[in-house]
């Protein structure tokens, strides 16, 4: 749905199939992150997914916990959006999201983006209509579909095909690209109630998550749905599982609790090979799958789903040449790969974490024991909720879109590679600065919804020759006046290429209309 709606955004007709009748009924995703977040802006949908999100007002903490009948352990502490937004804006530094993180769960992120899809003219959505099959040729892709209420079977045809279609993804077997990586990492039970017993489930106060070696327990909505990740030995037969009883031993004592959907399930760590084949291409749990720590999965979907309209748009429409498509696997599949790597990490953390649990058996009642699992889980850390420069800060260096500008151009010192911190640098192919001008406008807020944007800053350079040349060449390039000495010193220069992903494409003094041509994947001497 995202990347139907980034498509539509650039002026480009989609037809979307989704086998399910609905959206989807059970949790997933549990955060959106704040670069998905500074995404669905772009799309206009950033607000409507807070309105349904947990309230603003509401920490994200995590704690660890002898049991929710027992002690909590410690506690890391995170800001509510609301007080992460103001935080935001006073420092105003390059360092900074647009957008902070969200507690909004794919339960509801989804009903949000198909009311904005079914409201989209240049969408035609059909659900409960499965892709059975998938050929395509020199000039386009064919598409199998059988539809789920009359078993009718037909072939569509497009010029283009976006397999978002999950982690069993028929169109990635259909095109015979396979996946690298380790299947069945973990035994996880997942059960999904409903409950108002807040003197157990928020006895410690209000957190997003609670953690123990028995499992997560994830505060859905602060007010009765919760999410448990139940744990259990490798090797554990979870097909006969007693949810109740599993609830009730996780959480060290009973509760009234409605059952809302309970069901074993298996992370993996996979990525696929190639995010493309031909005029196919792959997006989301189709390209990769993540143990859930980080909250990788949905995040680096929603990045592939802009990633690839945009590219599919500039081709579409004449601005954007060959190169631009093979720019999609250089560009997203090593994040994929980064990110699928984090996951394992941060699971070894936690892993890290269970064992110091195991050697403080008697945490529950001993004081002594109690502190000491406290210290160790304090000082494991929680990286996992900090890794912003894995969420912001990830760079396309290797993309041929990229790769000869960093190598023609002077780019300056490359920003150091830090998954804690987002650099207060303006390189090629990593996501532009965030920064407020000296009006209080978010310099995102002004880019191109299609096209190019050029950001001049406080008058300086001549902007005239790389108009004259995206003339030339049809491409629509939108310029950008910003007032603030504080972000020309973030970006290092007078003048600042932008893609519509948010990505910079080029920075300079003076306008290097080579830039241009290269940067969209354009033959030389277009």
């Amino acid at each position: 749905m995202t990347c139907a709606l980034a498509l539509a955004q650039h002026g480009v007709r989609s037809v979307l199939f989704e086998r399910n009748p609905e959206t989807t009924r059970h949790p997933k995703m549990d955060i959106t992150n704040g670069r998905s977040l500074e995404l669905f802006r772009r799309l206009g949908l950033a607000e409507k997914l807070r309105d349904v999100a947990v309230p603003r007002s509401h920490v994200l903490d995590v704690a660890w916990v002898t049991s929710m009948a027992g002690h909590e352990l410690h506690r890391f502490h995170y800001p509510s959006p609301n007080d992460q937004r103001a935080a935001f804006a006073a420092a105003n530094d390059g360092r900074q999201p647009l957008e902070p993180a969200m507690r909004v769960s794919q339960v509801v992120i989804e009903p949000v983006l198909k009311t904005a899809v079914l409201a989209e003219p240049l969408i035609e959505a059909h659900w409960g209509v499965a892709v059975e099959d998938v050929a395509q040729d020199a000039d386009g892709v064919t598409l199998t579909v059988r539809d789920g209420p009359t078993d009718q079977v037909r072939q569509v045809r497009g010029r283009y095909l976006v397999g978002c279609d999950g982690g069993g993804s028929a169109v990635r077997r259909a095109v015979g690209i396979a996946v690298e990586g380790k299947h069945a990492v973990a035994n996880r039970f997942m059960i999904h109630f409903r409950s108002r017993a807040k003197e157990v489930l928020q006895r410690f106060g209000v957190a997003w998550h609670y953690q123990s070696p028995k499992g997560t327990l994830i505060a859905q909505d602060d007010f009765e749905t919760y999410t448990l990740h139940a744990r259990f030995p490798e090797g554990t037969d979870t097909t006969n599982v007693d949810p109740l009883p599993t609830l009730f031993a996780a959480l060290g004592t009973e509760i009234e609790a409605d059952i809302l959907v309970a069901n074993p399930w298996t992370p993996h760590l996979l990525v696929a090979e190639r995010y493309r084949q031909g005029r196919v291409f792959l997006a989301g749990d189709a390209a990769h799958q993540y143990i859930p720590t980080g909250g990788y999965g949905m995040n680096t979907g929603i990045g592939d789903a802009v990633a690839i309209a945009w590219k599919l748009a500039a081709v579409l429409q004449g601005w954007g040449g060959p190169a631009l498509l093979d720019a999609y696997d250089a560009e997203r599949r090593p994040v994929g790969r980064i990110n699928r790597d984090w996951s394992e990490r941060h699971t070894g953390v936690r892993m890290e974490i269970a064992a110091a649990y195991a050697a403080n058996p008697n945490a529950e009642t001993d004081p002594v024991e109690r502190a000491a699992l406290a210290h160790a889980v304090a000082e494991a850390g929680n990286l996992e909720n900090e890794a912003f420069g894995l969420e912001f800060a990830y760079r396309y260096d290797a993309s041929p879109v990229v790769a000869p500008i960093l190598e023609r151009f002077e780019a300056g010192p490359s920003p150091a590679d830090d998954v804690r911190t987002i650099p207060a640098t303006a390189w090629p192919g990593m996501r532009a600065p965030h920064l407020f001008d000296d009006e209080g406008q978010a310099i995102f807020d002004h880019l191109a919804v299609n096209g190019l944007t050029l950001l001049r800053f406080n008058g300086q350079s001549d902007p005239v020759p790389m108009q004259e040349e995206a003339r030339r060449l049809g491409v629509p390039l939108r310029l950008v006046e910003v007032a603030s000495e504080r972000a020309r010193e973030v970006y290092g220069a007078d003048l600042a290429l932008i893609r519509p992903d948010q990505h910079l494409a080029w920075r300079g003094n003076v306008a290097k209309i080579k830039a241009l041509p290269i940067a969209l994947g354009l033959p030389q001497g277009a």
